[in-house]
């Protein structure tokens, strides 16, 4: 307690001795010869010089200022003295003048330039400015020529304490793992004060803690906050708010505070175990669930939270372990529990399980608080349902000789309904596999019959589709396939593998193999095929060919003599009889053509045919053929070459018959009458590209080029339109290149006017002239005729 008192008289009195040193009866100055003023006060006057010694004597400077001091943030009625500037030049006659320059000369400091005092004349700031650089120089007052060199010295700013503590980075927040030890480092917070760190203790700064205690302390001196509880839980409280002070002049009384607050979450730890909401859980299902169908959740809940809620679900006993699964919801936190093998109602009517959930992640600091896993019983309830039918078993194979009788039965199919109440069933054929018909069923017993007659040449299999329906419910169906294997009996001939031709050289030799055949049966025996080859009996004896039975179930066929001539047996036909070993034996008669032919000395057959014998030598029939049709090839080629030529010499005329119509030009407009050419434009039949008098072609090319004659001009508008038909057309007949069959033209002129004038009967003056004919033979020669029909038929009329 006595020293806190010191520290505080000492805080009192600081500012008022440094208010005392810089007082201008203080002021101190550094004396740097033997004519400076050596301290602050009343100056020590030297001996006097004489002027002529002065002016003699080098000058020298007669003082010089290290620096003084003035209070911030000082204010009062009149400015305050920071110091006075004196020389020893200055003999007390007012003649020497002072000046000051430099920092804030004028504006901020002000000497008087008689007696030499500066006054700061505005309120200062340290913060703002922390020292002053001025010069000062003593001038002649009348002359004002400088007496010495400039001094320069230093006005410094004493701090006081005028700012508190600042959190610039605050509010703050930290987090701190739930259930930490007692001191567990948090986090760390750092005030400024902008007063001077250097002087005094303005800027010394200690921490505190207003609110928060006593879950958190803090160091005072480097603002370290820690954990003043052990073990504080976060399922309890999560978020704590702490509010923290600084405060300056060391925390003693009288200085400056600042506050911020920080807050401080619990983050989770795994320090709780999974719990189930309930030890037993009750679920049913039909007993009919597809596989993989979801039957119920269980869920235990973790007050912790994120991955240290996260809890794996285990079936660990009970009856139905091979029946049910349970799988882990990470969304959900939740176990589903799913079907996994199909369920009987009619077996076992309810189940009884025993599911654990346990912690994924353990922290082993906390293992000691027992196992972080819980236990629940889950009773599973199977419901009944309408079943489909149960066909004894999966897949049937049944097997039917192919020489089966029809209505025969093959085989047989059974099915139950699976239900307490069960059901009468009744059998179908799926005909989408059996759209022959080849089976039906007994719909009362499942036996299967033959419809059809089967052959295994054709098909040796047979898969057909067996449908049970329950009579009570028809939508209960079930299916079950069947395959029926046809089995062989022995009911095709053997014959030969293919169509055999042999050849024999009329220049062979007794016993030379001719040709080597081989059989082929249908039938399929079990111990493979055997075949007995023999002749006609009416052929055993035959004196041109012998048989050989081979080891590999072959015959081989064998001449008995030479000299075969094919002029005179060409070819001879050999019947073989082949038999089988089925039971009963089949068999069948099949001939060999031998045909005669002529060979090489080698053996290499030449020619087979009689006609070689009439070619000439080195000629076949073969190469007669190809040479004839090389002939008939040059023919063709001739005839198409002809008929090409004389189509591209046909003249381009019309003929008779071929419509030219397609070309016409036509003109329909006859203006106002025959004797109205005003009326007309003659425009109208004028070719603008014709009226240099030529008219290029543009459907062919003419072979000649048709030059415009002298002699024709140019047919101005306004012309008599005869003139101009008549111009035209002796053009178009004197242009040979100009050919009628494609360019026609009609001008539909009638000519200049007509004796009959105008056939109106708008102007007929006369009753009689509706009966009377007789002036239509006056019109001119092409009205007389129709007047002398008109008149006839008067006549007769009146006859």
């Amino acid at each position: 307690m006595p020293e806190r008192l010191a520290e505080m008289i000492l805080d009192l009195w600081t500012p008022l001795i440094i208010l005392w040193i810089t007082l201008p009866p203080c002021i101190f100055m550094a004396p740097m010869n033997h004519s400076q003023v050596l301290m602050s006060g009343s100056p020590l006057e030297l001996n006097r010089l004489s002027e002529e010694q002065r002016i003699l004597n080098r000058s020298k400077r007669g003082w010089v200022w290290n620096q003084m001091f003035v209070l911030e943030e000082f204010s009062g009625p009149e400015p305050i003295l920071v110091g006075r500037l004196h020389t020893d030049l200055d003999p007390g006659s007012k003649k020497i003048k002072y000046i000051l320059s430099g920092d804030g000369a004028g504006t901020i400091f002000q000497i008087n330039d008689i007696t030499g005092d500066i006054h700061a004349i505005k309120r200062l700031d340290r913060e703002e400015k922390a020292e002053y650089t001025l010069t000062a120089q003593a001038v002649d007052w009348e002359t004002s020529k400088p007496l010495e060199p400039p001094s320069e010295f230093i006005i410094k700013v004493q701090d006081i304490n005028d700012n508190a503590p600042e959190f610039l980075n605050g509010p703050y927040h930290a987090t701190v793992p739930e259930m930490s030890i007692l001191g567990t480092s948090v986090t760390n917070v750092t005030a400024t004060d902008a007063d001077d760190p250097v002087y005094g203790n303005s800027a010394k700064l200690v921490y505190s803690i207003l609110e928060g205690q006593p879950y958190f302390s803090i160091e005072p001196e480097t603002a370290i906050i820690k954990t003043a509880l052990p073990n504080m839980d976060r399922e309890a409280k999560e978020e704590y708010l702490v509010v923290i002070q600084a405060k300056d002049m060391g925390g003693h009384s009288g200085g400056l505070s600042g506050t911020t607050t920080l807050t401080v979450t619990l983050t989770d730890v795994n320090d709780n175990p999974p719990k189930f909401a309930q030890s037993l859980y009750h679920f049913s299902v039909p007993e009919d669930v597809v596989l993989g169908t979801a039957i119920g959740r269980v869920k235990a809940n973790d007050q912790d939270i994120g991955e240290n809620a996260q809890s794996s679900y285990d079936i660990i006993d009970g009856d139905g372990t091979a029946l049910f699964e349970i799988t882990s919801d990470a969304q959900a936190q939740d176990g589903i529990i799913r079907l996994r093998k199909p369920l009987d109602f009619e077996t076992k009517k309810s189940y009884t399980l025993k599911v654990e959930a346990a912690n994924v992640h353990i922290d082993p600091r906390f293992s000691s608080r027992g196992p972080f896993k819980d236990t629940a019983t889950v009773k599973i309830v199977v419901e009944d349902a309408d079943e489909p039918p149960v066909f004894s078993s999966p897949t049937y194979l049944l097997e039917v000789h192919e020489n089966a009788a029809l209505n025969s039965v093959i085989g047989q199919v059974t099915a139950r309904d699976p239900d307490i109440t069960s059901s009468p069933i009744r059998f179908s054929i799926d005909r989408h596999t059996d759209l022959e018909r080849q089976f039906n069923i007994n719909a009362d017993d499942g036996k299967i019959t033959l419809a059809t007659p089967l052959d295994r040449e054709l098909s040796m299999w047979h898969n057909i589709t067996i449908i049970a329906t329950e009579i009570r419910n028809h939508s209960q169906i079930s299916r079950v396939p069947v395959a029926i294997k046809v089995l062989d009996v022995n009911d095709n001939a053997p014959e030969f593998a293919s169509e055999y031709e042999a050849f024999l050289c009329e220049n062979g030799k007794p016993g030379q193999v001719i040709q080597t055949v081989s059989a082929m049966d249908k039938d399929d025996p079990k111990n493979g095929h055997y075949f007995l080859y023999s002749l006609l009996p009416e052929m055993v004896n035959n004196p041109n060919f012998t048989i050989k039975k081979n080891e590999d179930n072959s015959l081989s066929i064998l001449a008995k003599h030479n000299g075969f001539n094919r002029q005179k047996q060409e070819v001879y036909l050999l019947p073989i009889v082949i038999s089988d070993s089925g039971n009963p034996p089949l068999s069948s008669t099949s001939t060999l053509t031998i045909r005669v032919c002529g060979c090489s000395n080698d053996g290499v057959v030449q020619s087979c045919n009689v006609e070689a014998y009439v070619l000439p030598i080195g000629l076949s029939m073969g190469a007669l053929i190809a040479i004839l049709a090389c002939i008939i090839l040059l023919l063709v080629i001739v005839v198409l070459f002809v008929t090409l030529r004389r189509h591209k010499n046909e003249p381009l005329i019309i003929k008779d018959d071929e419509d030219v119509r397609e070309n016409i030009i036509r003109y329909d407009d006859e203006g106002g009458g025959e004797e109205d050419t005003e009326a007309f434009d003659i425009a109208t039949l004028q070719n603008p590209d014709g009226i240099n008098g030529f008219l290029p072609r543009k459907d062919i090319k003419p072979d000649l080029q048709f030059m415009p004659r002298q002699g024709l001009a140019p047919v101005p508008n306004g012309v008599d339109v005869d003139e101009f038909i008549n111009v035209r057309l002796h053009e178009a007949d004197n242009d040979p290149t100009a050919p009628p069959y494609d360019s026609i033209q009609i001008y539909g002129y009638e000519g200049r006017g007509s004796v009959a004038g105008s056939l109106s009967s708008l102007e007929s003056t006369t009753s009689d002239s509706d009966q009377n004919f007789d002036y239509l033979s006056d019109w001119g020669p092409r009205f007389k005729r129709l007047g002398e029909l008109y008149s006839v038929g008067e006549s007769d009329k009146e006859t």
